[in-house]
């Protein structure tokens, strides 16, 4: 039986979702439960669906909030040097930050909206933030290139990058590989500029 609330919309809104963010980092999305939720902050499983319609909206909010803070380091990443070192330092600092809170981190990857459902606009606008730097930094390297194009390599960069941190928070990396996760995220960036750097002077040739 669930007690009076004590605590404002707002403030049981903050308990919720810090409940919840300790239940993930501890325990994974498998530990994740109406009813645990509801015994951490001492009220009824009811009470949740007060304040969230579900709880994928609960765990997009938690998402979106840890998107907030990656975006935060990777604007703080320092931008001096040429555009293959600001990108080495800001394709470092994201892997940096995913193997902070490695259990947090996953719920990126294991938490999926139900069928039919996709996620919200403001969402979609957090992860394009996001990719921003990652966008800025690789213009200066594809010049000769369409923005269609950078943002397309930008993503194609970023998506393997995002693997290995997923390999690697899933503590699954040592099953592939004896090489640490950052190793292999440098070596990734050096051979993918490497190509690019190939492949500008031939397109350019044929232009």
């Amino acid at each position: 039986m669930g007690r009076r609330s004590i605590h404002t919309p707002e403030e049981l809104r903050e308990l919720i979702i810090d409940a919840t963010t300790t239940i993930v980092e501890q325990e994974g999305l498998e530990g994740l439960s109406a009813r645990e939720i509801a015994k951490r902050i001492g009220y009824s499983p009811g009470t949740l669906y007060n304040v969230f319609e579900n709880l994928d909206d609960l765990l997009l909010i938690i998402e979106a909030r840890l998107l907030d803070e990656l975006a935060l380091r990777l604007e703080g990443t320092d931008t001096s040097g040429s555009p293959s070192e600001r990108l080495r330092r800001l394709v470092g600092t994201y892997f940096a930050f995913t193997q902070e809170r490695p259990k947090l981190w996953n719920l990126l990857n294991e938490h999926r909206m139900p069928a039919g459902r996709t996620v919200p606009e403001w969402y979609q606008a957090k992860l394009d933030k996001l990719l921003a730097p990652l966008d800025e930094a690789m213009t200066p390297l594809l010049l000769d290139s369409d923005p269609s194009t950078r943002r397309q390599h930008a993503r194609t960069l970023w998506a393997s990058v995002h693997g290995m941190t997923s390999i690697s928070t899933a503590d699954k990396l040592s099953h592939v590989t004896a090489h640490i996760g950052r190793s292999l995220v440098d070596d990734l960036v050096q051979t993918y500029l490497a190509g690019l750097e190939k492949r500008t002077p031939a397109r350019s040739a044929h232009s």
